[in-house]
This record gives structure tokens, sequence and C-alpha cells, in this order.
């Protein structure tokens, strides 16, 4: 092999690597993936906001292909609300709306069983992430109270939705 095609082939190795980080590094996932004493206001807004608006992503793409139904288009619908509510914490701090791109990291479950499984893991990363969020210093403090109770409302709302997919889960 000769010296160019090695280079070209570490050159690809290099960005395939460095995109499969950053789809890594996406919403609960990326936020996992961040040590607890590095998390910040900033960062713990964009993390929650991204994996809000992949679950709606993933609800709607499994609707496209299984049809319209309970409870996916019930929670569809209240991810929206969740997202809404992150937009009005951004506005409150001042800080730009993240753009949606959770259309570069929604996977598509081969079977309505695997939907179903899907949001059970969605919703198991979320309630861990806004945990994870809520056990933080930084969120303790006196002035990030509705911060801390935006983060509550959301993992109190996951822990809603992980019960409707485990019943629908069970039904296999």
């Amino acid at each position: 092999m000769n010296r160019k095609r090695i280079t070209a082939l570490l050159a690809l190795a290099t960005l395939t690597a460095a995109v499969f980080a950053a789809s890594a590094a996406w919403g609960s996932a990326g936020a996992a993936a961040v040590p607890a004493g590095e998390l910040t206001l900033e960062s713990m807004l964009a993390y929650a906001i991204q994996d809000e608006y992949l679950a709606r992503a993933e609800y709607i793409a499994i609707q496209q292909r299984y049809g319209i139904q309970r409870p996916f288009s019930n929670i569809q619908r209240s991810e929206e609300n969740h997202i809404a509510w992150l937009v009005d914490a951004y506005n409150t701090h001042g800080l730009p709306v993240p753009k949606d791109e959770a259309g570069r990291y929604v996977r598509i479950p081969a079977s309505l069983k695997d939907a179903f499984q899907t949001g059970v893991d969605a919703e198991v990363a979320n309630i861990a992430m806004y945990d994870r969020f809520l056990a933080t210093p930084l969120l303790a403090r006196p002035e990030n109270a509705a911060l801390r109770d935006l983060f509550t409302r959301l993992r109190d709302a996951s822990q809603n939705h992980l019960q409707a997919f485990r019943t629908g889960l069970s039904r296999y």
C-alpha cells in the first residue's frame, strides 16, 4: 500500500472516529460522558434540550413506521411541552436555543416491540441524566432553584413515560 493511500485511510478513520464521538456526545449520552464537576448550567441545558429533541424525533419516526398510537403519540406531545419549557429556560438565562439536530441521531427500531424497548431505554437514560444534574452542587444554589425545579419536573415526567413504555413492552 502506498503512502498516499495509508494517509487517506488514516484521515478517513480519524473522521469516522470524530463523527462517532460527536454522536455519542449528544443528549443523555453526551451528559453521561462529562465528569459531574465539569457540568455547567449551559451544558446541562444543552444536553437536556438535545435529549428532549431526540425523544420527540424518535417517537415521531416510530409512529411514521408503525402508525400513530399510544403511548407514543401522547409522549410525543409531552416532549414538545418539555422542549417549550427548556426554551423558556434558555430565554430566561439569555442564551441562544440550540438547533434541533435530532434527526441525525434517530434510529428506527426493527419492530414495534423494539420501539417500546427504545422508549424504555431512552427514558431510563433521560432519568439518569436529570438525576445526575440534580445531584450537582451547582443546582443546589438558591439562584438556580428554577432550573432545579425544571429538571425535577422533566425527570418526573420521564418516570411516567418509562412506566407507559414498560406497560407497552409487557404485551410482547
